[in-house]
């Protein structure tokens, strides 16, 4: 019990985190009024290349926050907690190269917002339940789709003023990172699952006969 509830700390550690960073960043530019956007990212400019870092930190309002705050924190426990072997690397991959591709491909805007990353977990935590083809990694897929499924209207440029590069390149980055990391994080049966495995056949019999 305590080894899990050490293992559920730990998953919801960085997602907790950068969620708690971008509602410091959001209050400060609502208390000051100063608002650093301009650390988005800007495509092919060297000044927007300070978004590669910044950029799904800063939100354009608390509703704008919230929207991705929530996605944020249940898909990123799913992939530290489900995922333990490569999760801090897909992370890495989904942040910064999703934040590259925008910066090389999106129209000439500011960037800014977490649902870049969003899209990336989303996109890796369903493809790797494709790839990897074992009753938990498809489990979770299966979640993703039910919850988060209507997200894949986010990659086309419907709504005027949100950035569908950062969906796009998103889904993306998480995609390329499960193809990557198709081979790792393999589902381990559970103790009580190998237990009933070693029973003998005969005395399996003999318990499913009633006899004993």
């Amino acid at each position: 019990m305590k080894d899990e509830k050490e293992k559920i700390t730990k998953a919801f550690a960085i997602p907790v985190l950068i969620v708690i960073i971008c509602v410091i960043i959001e209050a400060f530019e609502a208390i000051t009024g100063f608002s650093i956007s301009s650390f988005g990212i800007l495509p092919r400019k060297a000044e927007g290349l300070y978004g590669l870092f910044f950029s799904p930190l800063l939100h354009s309002g608390f509703i704008h926050l919230f929207a991705n705050s929530v996605p944020v924190l249940i898909l990123g426990f799913a992939l530290f907690y489900f995922y333990p072997e490569t999760s801090h690397k897909v992370f890495l991959i989904i942040y910064f190269g999703t934040n590259l591709l925008v910066w090389i491909f999106a129209r000439q805007s500011y960037h800014i917002g977490a649902s870049g990353i969003v899209y990336g977990l989303a996109s890796f935590i369903f493809f790797s339940g494709i790839l990897k083809k074992d009753t938990r990694a498809a489990t979770l897929a299966v979640l993703v789709i039910f919850f988060y499924g209507g997200m894949i209207w986010g990659i086309l440029p419907l709504e005027k003023g949100v950035s569908w590069e950062s969906h796009l390149s998103g889904g993306i980055t998480g995609f390329i990172s499960s193809i990557i990391f198709r081979k790792k994080d393999k589902y381990k049966k559970y103790d009580w699952e190998d237990e009933e495995s070693e029973i003998p056949a005969r005395e399996l019999k003999i318990r499913y006969d009633g006899k004993i």
